[in-house]
């Protein structure tokens, strides 16, 4: 992809930012955040070499989107609250991911948009009933964040059905990877774990751990949604994204204690599980293969090497990372 111009909401976040880092060097890019869970620092490097324009603003201000919408051509629609958020606060997560959603359509419509690219979430299929999931497996969310994410996706249908709006939706599994967060509500389960490992803490794990999840890296990830991107066959398709490998969060723990030589030192804690937990995801990435022509590069113990290298060329005092990450599901300091 060259010299298109594109909006990227929720660029400053951990996949979004990941994304201007491949768009930026050959197209015109704007980068929408309300820097609520993104961070300027990820994307500091392209504002200084002045290789995108950012924008702080919020998707739910639908004014400001008819503006930043005009001349677009693709808009990579990232923008989001995550799944830990809508457990206890379901109403911002509905008018972020939801409500945001339809802005974003609504003036990709005004404007002529001729793409949208919008990033889902397996968490719309809720548990596993057929593993691995396809495209076609029942809808049965058990979060208010993937009742969101759905919507999201039947606001896309509507504007594609009705209105002519050409877009196509991604359902990403579990991305992992440089930049992800571990601190806080927002912290992950991959980078939880490698930081309290890194301290010589345990990791904690939510219930008893035989949960499984398919974990992709993020550069494969982005990889994937440029694809489906530049691609015609795509238009009007919802496509998996994720990784093949299923895998026990009780597996994850141990596969990660022994990457950094810890496994027989430190034993796994759990902790309380969460309302609404998903007990098995696996992706059926046969669609994304056959019409993206894509696989991913990365096995997971592949990619949580490279995720420990980066963190520790990143941050020279892992305890520094400790500080911010001991909260519960709730926001509640653990």
């Amino acid at each position: 992809m060259a010299l298109k111009k594109i909006l990227v909401t929720g660029g400053a976040g951990f996949i979004g930012s990941n994304l201007v880092d491949v768009l930026a060097p050959s197209n015109d890019v704007t980068v929408v955040d309300d820097l609520s869970t993104g961070s300027i620092e990820n994307i500091q490097h392209h504002i200084d070499k002045g290789t995108i324009h950012f924008v702080e603003a919020d998707i739910r201000d639908l004014d400001k989107m008819y503006e930043l919408t005009k001349n677009i051509e693709i808009i990579f629609h990232l923008a989001v609250q995550c799944v830990r958020v809508s457990l206890h606060d379901p109403r911002l997560v509905h008018e972020v991911d939801a409500t945001g959603t339809l802005n974003m359509c609504m003036a990709a419509h005004r404007n002529g948009v001729q793409k949208v690219v919008y990033t889902s979430s397996a968490e719309v299929y809720g548990d596993g009933k057929i593993i691995p999931i396809d495209e076609t497996h029942p809808l049965e969310s058990s979060t208010p964040y993937g009742a969101a994410k759905l919507s999201g996706e039947l606001y896309l249908g509507v504007y594609r059905r009705t209105y002519g709006l050409p877009s196509v939706i991604l359902r990403l599994f579990n991305t992992y990877g440089p930049r992800e967060h571990f601190e806080g509500l927002y912290g992950e389960v991959i980078p939880r774990f490698v930081v309290r490992a890194m301290n010589g803490l345990p990791p904690v794990i939510f219930g008893d751990g035989n949960q499984t999840r398919s974990f992709h890296e993020v550069s494969d990830t982005v990889r994937a949604i440029v694809m489906a991107s530049e691609s015609d066959e795509a238009l009007g398709e919802t496509i998996n994204i994720g990784g093949e490998e299923e895998i026990t969060i009780n597996n994850l723990a141990k596969t990660i204690l022994e990457i950094l030589g810890e496994e027989s030192r430190i034993t796994p804690e759990h902790a309380e599980q969460r309302p609404g937990e998903i007990m098995r995801h696996a992706a059926d990435m046969s669609k994304a293969r056959k019409m993206l022509g894509f696989n991913p590069k990365y096995k997971l113990d592949d990619g949580i090497r490279k995720y420990i290298e980066w963190v520790r060329k990143t941050y020279s005092d892992p305890s520094e990372l400790l500080k911010q990450i001991d909260f519960d599901w709730k926001g509640k300091a653990s």
